[in-house]
């Protein structure tokens, strides 16, 4: 993203690794951004939960905002405690919040 002129990175629903797979993981990519990241992923996303991101994640303007209950496309299950239409408040006030921050350039 630096590489590319970019200020930040907004990613949703990132790939982290296939179903299954988390010994493939493409974390590297995101750590390597060079830029502010937000990754809005799913609780139950079956590309990686918020869990499965690596701890350093959080270092160096990196951040995570996780969709409680959301798969790789944000749809929460109807028995789920909230509604789709919070899931989906959630995501738009954290990425709203986030697009808000003073970011030097």
């Amino acid at each position: 993203a630096a590489e590319l002129g970019a200020h930040a990175v907004l990613a949703l629903s990132f790939p982290l690794h296939p179903p299954g797979r988390p010994e493939k993981s493409r974390a590297a990519e995101l750590l390597g951004a060079g830029a502010p990241t937000l990754v809005v992923q799913g609780g139950n996303d079956p590309f990686g939960k918020p869990a499965e991101f690596p701890a350093e994640f959080s270092a160096g303007g990196h951040e995570l905002l996780e969709i409680p209950y959301g798969d790789h496309s944000f749809a929460v299950p109807k028995r789920a405690p909230l509604s789709q239409a919070e899931a989906l408040g959630t995501l738009v006030e954290g990425v709203a919040s986030w697009l808000g921050k003073p970011r030097e350039c």
